[in-house]
Protein backbone atom coordinates (compact mmCIF):
# COMPACT_ATOMS: atom_id res chain seq x y z
CA UNK A 1 0.00 0.00 0.00
CA UNK A 2 1.09 3.37 -0.31
CA UNK A 3 1.32 6.65 1.46
CA UNK A 4 -1.02 4.85 3.77
CA UNK A 5 -3.79 5.02 1.78
CA UNK A 6 -6.67 2.41 3.21
CA UNK A 7 -4.15 1.34 6.24
CA UNK A 8 -5.03 0.36 9.52
CA UNK A 9 -4.43 1.27 12.76
CA UNK A 10 -1.03 -0.21 14.30
CA UNK A 11 -3.91 -1.54 17.32
CA UNK A 12 -6.39 -2.88 14.15
CA UNK A 13 -3.85 -4.58 13.08
CA UNK A 14 -2.35 -6.80 15.26
CA UNK A 15 1.22 -6.71 16.08
CA UNK A 16 1.80 -5.81 20.17
CA UNK A 17 5.17 -6.34 21.41
CA UNK A 18 4.18 -6.01 25.13
CA UNK A 19 2.69 -2.92 27.25
CA UNK A 20 4.92 -0.84 24.56
CA UNK A 21 2.60 -1.71 21.50
CA UNK A 22 3.96 -2.30 18.02
CA UNK A 23 7.02 -0.99 16.61
CA UNK A 24 7.18 0.49 13.43
CA UNK A 25 10.75 0.34 11.48
CA UNK A 26 11.53 3.57 9.27
CA UNK A 27 13.97 3.03 6.98
CA UNK A 28 14.43 6.56 4.50
CA UNK A 29 15.65 5.26 0.42
CA UNK A 30 17.41 6.79 -2.04
CA UNK A 31 18.50 5.05 -4.45
CA UNK A 32 18.79 2.16 -2.23
CA UNK A 33 17.20 -0.85 -5.00
CA UNK A 34 20.58 -3.18 -4.24
CA UNK A 35 19.53 -3.24 -0.66
CA UNK A 36 16.02 -2.36 0.06
CA UNK A 37 14.90 -6.20 -0.04
CA UNK A 38 17.91 -7.55 2.01
CA UNK A 39 17.58 -4.85 4.39
CA UNK A 40 13.78 -5.49 4.85
CA UNK A 41 14.00 -9.37 4.94
CA UNK A 42 16.15 -9.30 7.61
CA UNK A 43 14.19 -6.80 9.89
CA UNK A 44 11.10 -8.92 9.32
CA UNK A 45 13.19 -12.25 10.46
CA UNK A 46 14.73 -10.62 13.20
CA UNK A 47 11.55 -9.05 14.72
CA UNK A 48 8.53 -10.82 12.92
CA UNK A 49 5.93 -8.58 14.92
CA UNK A 50 7.45 -5.40 14.02
CA UNK A 51 6.44 -3.18 10.97
CA UNK A 52 7.92 -1.82 7.85
CA UNK A 53 7.62 1.72 6.53
CA UNK A 54 9.85 2.33 3.86
CA UNK A 55 9.94 6.26 2.84
CA UNK A 56 11.44 6.34 -0.54
CA UNK A 57 12.52 10.16 -1.65
CA UNK A 58 11.41 9.40 -5.29
CA UNK A 59 14.79 7.63 -5.89
CA UNK A 60 15.84 6.97 -9.91
CA UNK A 61 16.82 3.88 -9.67
CA UNK A 62 13.66 1.84 -9.16
CA UNK A 63 13.63 1.58 -5.34
CA UNK A 64 9.85 2.50 -5.05
CA UNK A 65 8.76 0.19 -7.31
CA UNK A 66 10.76 -2.37 -5.06
CA UNK A 67 9.00 -1.33 -2.12
CA UNK A 68 5.90 -1.64 -3.73
CA UNK A 69 6.36 -5.17 -4.76
CA UNK A 70 7.82 -6.05 -0.86
CA UNK A 71 3.83 -4.36 0.50
CA UNK A 72 2.27 -6.37 -2.27
CA UNK A 73 3.80 -9.65 -1.20
CA UNK A 74 3.74 -8.64 2.91
CA UNK A 75 0.87 -7.05 4.75
CA UNK A 76 3.48 -5.80 7.52
CA UNK A 77 5.09 -3.58 4.72
CA UNK A 78 4.15 -0.39 3.92
CA UNK A 79 5.57 2.38 1.52
CA UNK A 80 5.62 5.80 1.91
CA UNK A 81 6.55 7.63 -1.85
CA UNK A 82 7.74 11.32 -0.99
CA UNK A 83 7.87 14.12 -3.93
CA UNK A 84 12.18 13.84 -4.42
CA UNK A 85 15.13 13.91 -2.43
CA UNK A 86 14.46 16.16 0.64
CA UNK A 87 17.18 15.11 3.13
CA UNK A 88 17.09 11.79 5.54
CA UNK A 89 15.72 14.53 8.61
CA UNK A 90 12.54 15.15 6.40
CA UNK A 91 12.04 11.56 5.38
CA UNK A 92 12.20 10.55 9.39
CA UNK A 93 10.03 13.48 10.20
CA UNK A 94 7.33 12.57 7.49
CA UNK A 95 7.86 8.62 8.82
CA UNK A 96 6.93 9.90 13.04
CA UNK A 97 4.27 11.80 12.01
CA UNK A 98 2.38 8.60 9.79
CA UNK A 99 3.20 6.25 12.49
CA UNK A 100 2.24 8.40 15.54
CA UNK A 101 -1.28 9.00 13.11
CA UNK A 102 -1.81 5.21 13.17
CA UNK A 103 -1.13 4.10 16.95
CA UNK A 104 2.07 2.51 16.99
CA UNK A 105 3.94 2.93 20.54
CA UNK A 106 7.54 2.72 19.45
CA UNK A 107 9.24 4.21 16.38
CA UNK A 108 12.55 2.51 15.01
CA UNK A 109 15.16 5.18 12.85
CA UNK A 110 17.15 2.00 10.75
CA UNK A 111 19.55 2.97 7.62
CA UNK A 112 18.65 1.03 4.42
CA UNK A 113 22.15 0.19 3.65
CA UNK A 114 22.97 -2.87 5.93
CA UNK A 115 25.04 -0.82 8.31
CA UNK A 116 22.66 -0.75 11.12
CA UNK A 117 22.00 -4.26 11.93
CA UNK A 118 18.46 -5.66 12.38
CA UNK A 119 19.59 -8.89 14.23
CA UNK A 120 20.68 -6.05 16.50
CA UNK A 121 16.95 -4.63 17.01
CA UNK A 122 15.60 -7.00 19.75
CA UNK A 123 18.66 -5.54 22.28
CA UNK A 124 17.24 -2.28 21.43
CA UNK A 125 13.96 -2.81 21.97
CA UNK A 126 14.68 -5.22 25.29
CA UNK A 127 16.66 -1.11 26.14
CA UNK A 128 13.49 0.46 25.56
CA UNK A 129 11.53 -1.42 27.94
CA UNK A 130 13.21 0.65 30.92
CA UNK A 131 13.78 4.01 28.60
CA UNK A 132 12.46 6.59 26.87
CA UNK A 133 15.16 6.55 23.77
CA UNK A 134 17.78 3.71 23.07
CA UNK A 135 20.82 4.83 21.04
CA UNK A 136 22.41 2.14 19.45
CA UNK A 137 26.02 3.23 20.21
CA UNK A 138 28.95 3.06 18.44
CA UNK A 139 31.54 4.44 20.37
CA UNK A 140 30.45 2.77 24.03
CA UNK A 141 32.34 -0.41 25.50
CA UNK A 142 30.95 -3.50 23.47
CA UNK A 143 30.43 -0.82 20.36
CA UNK A 144 32.45 -0.84 16.88
CA UNK A 145 32.62 -0.01 13.60
CA UNK A 146 33.70 -2.61 10.60
CA UNK A 147 35.46 -2.04 7.36
CA UNK A 148 35.54 2.00 7.80
CA UNK A 149 38.65 3.84 6.71
CA UNK A 150 40.53 6.06 9.73
CA UNK A 151 39.22 9.62 8.14
CA UNK A 152 35.80 8.49 8.35
CA UNK A 153 35.87 7.11 12.06
CA UNK A 154 37.89 10.41 12.82
CA UNK A 155 34.91 12.54 11.42
CA UNK A 156 32.19 10.34 13.43
CA UNK A 157 34.18 10.03 16.73
CA UNK A 158 35.31 13.83 16.19
CA UNK A 159 31.28 15.08 15.47
CA UNK A 160 30.07 13.51 18.32
CA UNK A 161 32.89 14.58 20.97
CA UNK A 162 32.22 18.17 19.47
CA UNK A 163 28.78 17.79 19.95
CA UNK A 164 28.70 16.54 23.55
CA UNK A 165 31.33 18.80 24.87
CA UNK A 166 29.16 21.96 22.96
CA UNK A 167 25.50 20.79 24.38
CA UNK A 168 27.14 19.31 27.20
CA UNK A 169 25.10 16.24 26.44
CA UNK A 170 26.17 12.64 28.33
CA UNK A 171 26.06 10.21 25.51
CA UNK A 172 29.13 9.24 23.63
CA UNK A 173 27.69 8.74 19.82
CA UNK A 174 25.24 11.35 19.38
CA UNK A 175 25.55 11.06 15.48
CA UNK A 176 23.90 7.92 15.53
CA UNK A 177 20.94 6.97 13.50
CA UNK A 178 20.43 3.31 14.63
CA UNK A 179 17.35 4.15 17.68
CA UNK A 180 14.25 3.23 19.17
CA UNK A 181 11.70 5.96 20.73
CA UNK A 182 8.65 5.27 22.41
CA UNK A 183 6.01 7.15 20.99
CA UNK A 184 5.38 9.60 23.73
CA UNK A 185 9.10 10.45 23.38
CA UNK A 186 8.68 11.71 19.92
CA UNK A 187 5.16 13.54 20.84
CA UNK A 188 7.35 15.43 23.80
CA UNK A 189 10.15 16.49 21.51
CA UNK A 190 8.49 19.03 19.52
CA UNK A 191 9.20 17.74 15.81
CA UNK A 192 7.23 20.60 13.96
CA UNK A 193 9.90 22.71 14.99
CA UNK A 194 13.29 20.62 13.93
CA UNK A 195 14.64 21.65 10.58
CA UNK A 196 17.77 20.07 10.71
CA UNK A 197 19.27 17.67 8.56
CA UNK A 198 21.51 14.47 8.40
CA UNK A 199 24.51 13.96 11.24
CA UNK A 200 22.76 17.08 12.55
CA UNK A 201 18.68 15.83 12.52
CA UNK A 202 20.89 13.19 15.30
CA UNK A 203 22.20 15.39 17.38
CA UNK A 204 19.06 17.67 17.34
CA UNK A 205 16.57 14.53 18.41
CA UNK A 206 19.12 13.92 20.95
CA UNK A 207 19.80 17.05 22.67
CA UNK A 208 15.84 17.72 22.66
CA UNK A 209 15.19 14.60 24.56
CA UNK A 210 18.07 15.19 27.10
CA UNK A 211 16.64 18.72 27.79
CA UNK A 212 12.77 17.28 27.60
CA UNK A 213 13.96 15.46 30.90
CA UNK A 214 13.53 11.73 28.82
CA UNK A 215 15.53 8.32 29.88
CA UNK A 216 18.40 8.21 26.83
CA UNK A 217 20.48 4.80 27.20
CA UNK A 218 22.89 3.86 24.78
CA UNK A 219 23.68 0.14 23.86
CA UNK A 220 26.28 -0.67 21.83
CA UNK A 221 25.87 -2.40 18.20
CA UNK A 222 28.45 -3.22 15.31
CA UNK A 223 28.05 -0.44 12.66
CA UNK A 224 29.13 -2.16 9.09
CA UNK A 225 30.21 -0.04 6.35
CA UNK A 226 27.48 -0.27 3.18
CA UNK A 227 28.61 -3.14 0.48
CA UNK A 228 26.56 -2.12 -2.17
CA UNK A 229 25.35 1.54 -3.59
CA UNK A 230 26.74 4.84 -2.63
CA UNK A 231 26.76 7.03 0.50
CA UNK A 232 24.56 9.96 1.11
CA UNK A 233 27.61 11.65 3.39
CA UNK A 234 28.60 15.11 1.97
CA UNK A 235 30.26 18.09 2.71
CA UNK A 236 26.89 20.01 2.64
CA UNK A 237 25.81 18.03 5.66
CA UNK A 238 28.80 18.20 6.97
CA UNK A 239 29.06 22.01 7.57
CA UNK A 240 25.54 22.31 8.84
CA UNK A 241 26.08 19.90 11.42
CA UNK A 242 29.07 21.63 12.99
CA UNK A 243 27.50 25.50 12.28
CA UNK A 244 24.01 24.19 14.01
CA UNK A 245 25.63 22.48 16.65
CA UNK A 246 28.20 25.62 17.38
CA UNK A 247 24.74 27.99 17.74
CA UNK A 248 22.81 25.56 20.00
CA UNK A 249 25.81 25.51 22.08
CA UNK A 250 26.44 29.02 22.11
CA UNK A 251 22.75 29.79 22.66
CA UNK A 252 22.73 27.26 25.74
CA UNK A 253 25.74 29.48 27.18
CA UNK A 254 23.91 32.66 27.02
CA UNK A 255 20.38 31.12 28.46
CA UNK A 256 22.91 30.08 31.45
CA UNK A 257 24.54 33.55 32.07
CA UNK A 258 21.43 35.79 31.42
CA UNK A 259 19.62 32.97 34.17
CA UNK A 260 22.90 33.70 36.51
CA UNK A 261 22.85 37.25 36.07
CA UNK A 262 19.05 37.37 37.29
CA UNK A 263 19.72 35.29 39.89
CA UNK A 264 21.99 37.58 41.55
CA UNK A 265 19.92 40.54 40.82
CA UNK A 266 16.54 38.92 42.29
CA UNK A 267 18.93 38.25 45.47
CA UNK A 268 20.47 42.16 45.26
CA UNK A 269 16.91 43.31 45.27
Amino acid sequence: MNDGDGTLSAKAQGGQMGPLGTALVIIPTYNEAENIKTIVGRVRKAVPEAHVLIADDNSPDGTGKLADELAAEDGNVQVMHRKGKEGLGAAYLAGFRWGLERDYGVLVEMDADGSHQPEELPRLLTALKGADLVLGSRWVPGGRVVNWPKSREFISRGGSLYSRLALDLPLRDITGGYRAFRRETLQGLGLDEVASQGYCFQVDLARRAVRSGYHVVEVPITFVERELGDSKMSKNILVEALWRVTAWGASDRIAKLKGAAGGRAAKQA
